[in-house]
């Protein structure tokens, strides 16, 4: 039977990209990486994305309370190799220990312009009264 290409990723992919997100948090939470950037700023990571093979993760994190989060990602990125080495004792079962990549996870900018063009009057004054009565019958049941 041949596999769609167009398919997510695997059960697989999840599970081990879940695994590698937990031990990445615990690292950076102990705060072993002895950079400034690094250091000063709480690194939520919300998604580990495994490559297929297994072989590259890559973490989606956000810097909080850091006012550079660019340089906060790079300098993660510039750790990488340590970070690694870091992380390999809590994923000992894994075959081959990922290469890591650190991107800007965005998705929270985007669920705030999501939620200011919902709340926008054009939308409200679409919506009108009747859909809003309808809005709140739902939520009382």
């Amino acid at each position: 039977m041949p596999r769609s290409t167009t398919s997510g990723p695997s059960q697989r992919m999840l599970r081990v990209g879940e695994q590698v997100r937990h031990a990445l948090s615990e690292t950076l939470q102990r705060g072993e990486i002895l950079d400034p950037l690094i250091e000063n700023a709480v690194v939520s990571v919300s998604e580990v994305r495994m490559s297929p093979d297994l072989k590259i993760a890559t973490a989606f994190v956000s810097p909080l309370g850091a006012s550079d989060t660019d340089a906060v990602v790079e300098a993660l990125n510039k750790h990488a190799k340590f970070i690694r080495g870091r992380v390999s004792g809590a994923l000992r079962q894994m075959k081959y220990m990922p290469e890591f990549r650190f991107r800007l996870d965005t998705s929270y900018d985007n669920f705030q312009k999501i939620n200011e063009l919902l709340h926008s009057p054009e939308v409200a004054r679409d919506l009108g009264p009747d859909d809003q009565n309808k809005d709140n019958d739902k939520d009382e049941k």
